[in-house]
C-alpha cells in the first residue's frame, strides 16, 4: 500500500524572506523564549527574533506571521533572577512603562539573549565573561549594523519611506508601511472576506467612510459569530482608536498589536498570501487534478 503524500514544508529561506517582508526589520538573534507579562500567571514559550530592537514572537519556527511583539527602545535596565535548577535562566525587562520576564532553558542561552538585548538598546557591547569570544564577535557585529540603522533614520526622520541594507543586499521598507491585513476594501466586503475564510485571520483594517481614516472590522466567535467595527482617527503624528476610553497610538501597525495583544491573539490580523494559504490551495488544486486524471482514464477503459 503506497504511502499517503506527505506535503512539503516551507523552506527555511523562504520563511526568512516572508519574515522579513512583514517586519521589514533586520535579524540579529532568535531562538526559544518564554515570556510572562504581569498581567499573566504563566510563562508562554515562542519561537523569537530580535530584528532591529524589537522581539516579535512566533508560534513556532515555521509560522511567517508574528503573534505579538514587544519593543526594546524604552527599556531601563536587565535584571537577573537565580532560579533553582528547574527553571533555567531567568532575567526580569525593566521598561518604562511595564515589567516584563523572560526564560530560556539554560543559563549560556539567557546571557546570550541578554548579551544581544542589551548590545541594540545600550548601544555597546555589554562586558560577559561567560560569552565565548565568537558570541562577542557577533554581537560587535551587530553594534555595527544597529547603529547604521539609527544613523540612517536619523537622517530622514520626516520621510515616509526609509530603506535598509539587509545581510543579502536587498533593501527593504521599514518606515509608514501598511499592515499586511489591510485591504481597500468596503465595511460589506470586509465582513464577506471575514466569513468566507475565517483560517487566514479575523481583523482587516481598512480605509473609513470618510477616506481620511480608518476602520477595524473584526469578527469573533462566542456565542455564535459576531461583527464589530472600530473606527481609528488620524491625528497626523498618531492615530486614535475610539473607545469608550480613546487609545492613542504612534502607527498602523501598533494599533493592529492594541488588538491582538489586549485580546491575547484571539484576534490575528487576516492574511490572505502567506505561504501556508498558498500550499492549502495548491493542496486543493493537486487533488482536483487527480480526480480529473482518474475520471480520465475510467472513461478510455470503458469499451465502445
Amino acid at each position: 500500500m503506497a504511502e499517503p503524500e506527505k506535503i512539503p514544508e516551507p523552506a527555511p529561506r523562504r520563511i526568512f524572506q516572508e519574515r522579513q517582508r512583514i517586519t521589514a526589520l533586520p535579524l540579529y538573534f532568535e531562538g526559544f523564549l518564554s515570556i510572562r507579562r504581569a498581567q499573566h500567571q504563566d510563562f508562554e514559550q515562542y519561537w523569537t527574533e530580535l530584528r532591529g530592537t524589537t522581539l516579535f514572537f512566533y508560534s513556532d519556527k515555521k509560522t511567517p506571521t508574528y503573534l505579538e511583539k514587544l519593543q526594546l527602545t524604552n527599556s531601563t535596565s536587565v535584571v537577573n533572577v537565580y532560579p533553582d535548577e528547574k527553571c533555567g535562566a531567568q532575567f526580569i525587562l525593566m521598561l518604562r512603562n511595564e515589567k516584563v520576564e523572560l526564560k530560556v532553558e539554560d543559563y549560556d542561552s539567557g546571557e546570550e539573549w541578554k548579551g544581544f538585548i542589551l548590545t541594540v538598546t545600550q548601544l555597546s557591547v555589554p562586558v560577559c565573561r561567560t560569552l565565548l569570544p565568537g558570541q562577542l564577535i557577533k554581537l560587535h557585529e551587530v553594534l555595527e549594523k544597529e547603529k547604521k540603522r539609527r544613523t540612517a533614520m536619523e537622517e530622514s526622520p520626516s520621510a515616509s519611506l526609509s530603506t535598509e541594507e539587509t545581510n543579502n543586499g536587498d533593501y527593504v521598507k521599514i518606515l509608514n508601511t501598511m499592515p499586511e491585513c489591510f485591504y481597500a476594501v468596503s465595511r460589506q466586503k470586509a465582513i464577506e472576506m471575514l466569513e468566507k475564510n475565517p483560517s487566514w485571520g479575523n481583523l482587516i483594517l481598512r480605509p473609513g467612510s470618510d477616506s481620511k481614516n480608518y476602520s477595524v472590522t473584526i469578527r469573533q466567535v462566542i456565542d455564535g459569530p459576531c461583527i464589530k467595527h472600530y473606527r481609528v482617527m488620524n491625528m497626523g503624528k498618531g492615530y486614535t482608536i475610539e473607545l469608550s476610553r480613546p487609545v492613542i497610538r504612534q502607527s498602523l501597525h501598533d494599533v493592529i498589536d492594541y488588538f491582538v495583544n489586549q485580546t491575547q491573539g484571539s484576534l490575528k490580523p487576516f492574511v490572505t498570501h502567506t505561504y501556508d494559504n498558498k500550499l492549502e490551495t495548491r493542496g486543493k488544486e493537486m487533488k482536483e487534478r487527480v480526480k480529473r486524471q482518474a475520471a480520465d482514464r475510467q472513461r478510455a477503459n470503458q469499451p465502445l
